[in-house]
């Protein structure tokens, strides 16, 4: 079948067509200019995955937290997480389907460092991710199922599914059973947040930028803003943009349509659960936990307040939310560790055809050339190859069995500082290296960042700069040597 790009269909069963009349015109080799399809409801799916991914359960305790804290006062920091978040995943798109090539591919136009940076974040986080991710999603299922099985053997299951679900599924399928786990998620802290009748008026108030009065109330502020919805799916939303089958400039207006549905969503569910710690903890005075064990504490609390009914329904909403986030990054990580991969054999083809051929010449050998690595394309994501080799399944591998040594022994003190640091760091890395992506010549110049994206971009990448630093600060490091 025959694509709108004009080149045959390589898009693989997780792919959406475009609609009719979607004609091309020139643009540079491989990433022919399309004429603009509709933005229309019915192309959404990535903006989905990414808000599924990006908010788990420790998002959903540091909003409750934050109401616990302060009530509807930070109701503002909320939104502006998610416009700065907008902004982010918008950029990582655009960088996609306006070059054609995978965000890795452009990191790598940077310098060595990058690449050096990304195999040891992805190494280490995903060990340590894994346990947590594993652990989050057995710990409501346990509470629904009490007497069953211990907590360990709960997330090891949930591992082992997520595992079996991404490894035989391609894209298209993994986003239908996202958007139905998001639209629990959805049902859930939307009846929450009415059930549990909120202050509009105080609200509303909390929409105006007012600090709390109180000790670290402005890093309290930025943590919330920073932390709403995702660190490196973010830089995962442009390979699900091309495993969608969105790989030219022809797909700009849908994406960005997709992006801000994504992050109304997020805020829906950010805003719900601020609305819940701000109505039963802050009214009342209770505290919770720091982590996925406050979820379970708030079920408790939920059970006494309106019965056993709502407080089982609000557990399997934690599952959903805990679930997604395991099978997003599964998934979306591993497409980035597979792109690092392939971009790294085409470097070291490269290397070895200069050595073959020093003197860059044809000789009487036609096509023997030492061009530079072909850049890695979206196109190649949008065919599906990607989910079926061997750095995919591997690094799914690596998330899954590794881990689950933590779950037994208990998670090593210096890994998990390195952990943090390594997660603090992402975040001011991808918007800092979106900028300079962005406003160069490896961007066609119609599709660089304007006023507005710089902005949002450098004030997003500044406050993850402050939030790295504090990161960084606040490790017991006398501890760690």
């Amino acid at each position: 079948m025959a694509d709108t790009s004009g080149h045959a269909d390589t898009r693989g069963s997780g792919s959406t067509a475009g609609p009719p009349g979607g004609t091309t015109a020139p643009g540079p080799p491989g990433n022919e200019v399309a004429a603009p399809r509709k933005s229309s409801w019915k192309y959404i799916g990535p903006g989905i995955v990414v808000a599924a991914t990006g908010v788990g359960a420790g998002d959903l305790v540091a909003t409750l937290i934050a109401g616990s804290n302060f009530g509807y006062t930070l109701l503002w920091a909320a939104v502006i997480g998610c416009l700065v978040k907008i902004s982010l995943a918008e950029a990582a798109g655009r960088w996609h389907l306006s070059t054609g090539r995978t965000l890795f591919d452009g990191w790598a136009s940077l310098g060595r460092w990058t690449s050096w940076f990304f195999v040891v974040y992805v190494v280490i986080w995903g060990f340590v991710y894994g346990a947590a991710a594993m652990s989050s999603s057995g710990l409501p299922l346990q509470a629904l199922f009490p007497d069953v099985m211990d907590l360990k053997w709960w997330a090891i299951l949930t591992g082992l599914v997520g595992l079996v679900f991404v490894w035989f599924n391609k894209y298209a399928v993994f986003e239908k059973v996202m958007t139905v786990l998001v639209g629990v998620m959805f049902v859930v802290t939307v009846y929450l947040a009415i059930r549990v009748t909120p202050n509009l008026g105080e609200a509303f108030a909390g929409l105006l930028p007012v600090l709390p009065d109180e000790k670290d109330s402005i890093l309290n502020t930025l943590g919330l803003i920073g932390g709403v919805g995702g660190t490196i799916t973010l830089a995962a939303y442009g390979y699900w943009v091309n495993a969608k089958g969105w790989t030219n400039t022809g797909w700009m207006k849908v994406m960005r349509l997709d992006n801000r549905v994504a992050y109304i969503t997020t805020g829906i569910f950010v805003i719900a659960m601020l609305f819940v710690g701000a109505e039963i903890l802050h009214s009342s005075n209770v505290a919770i936990a720091s982590g996925d064990k406050g979820l379970i504490q708030l079920g408790d609390i939920l059970e006494d307040e309106y019965g056993s009914a709502t407080a089982k329904f609000f557990l399997i909403g934690f599952f959903a939310t805990s679930f997604t986030s395991l099978i997003g990054v599964w998934h979306g990580v591993s497409l980035m560790f597979a792109d690092f991969v392939e971009r790294l054999r085409k470097d070291r083809a490269a290397s070895a055809a200069q050595r073959t051929n020093p003197q860059n010449t044809t000789s009487d050998i036609p096509d023997i050339t030492t061009p530079a690595p072909a850049p890695a394309s979206g196109e190649e994501v949008a065919s599906g190859a990607h989910e079926k080799s061997w750095p995919f399944r591997a690094y799914l591998l690596w998330l899954t069995f590794p881990p689950m040594i933590l779950l037994f022994e208990g998670q090593p003190f210096r890994l998990i500082i390195l952990y943090g640091v390594l997660g603090a760091a992402f975040l001011p890395f991808l918007a800092l290296t979106l900028v300079w992506l962005l406003n160069s010549s490896r961007t066609p110049p119609e599709w660089r960042n304007g006023l507005l994206s710089n902005a949002m971009l450098t004030i997003a990448g500044l406050l993850f700069v402050v939030l790295c630093v504090k990161q960084i600060w606040d490790q017991p490091w006398a501890d760690f040597f």
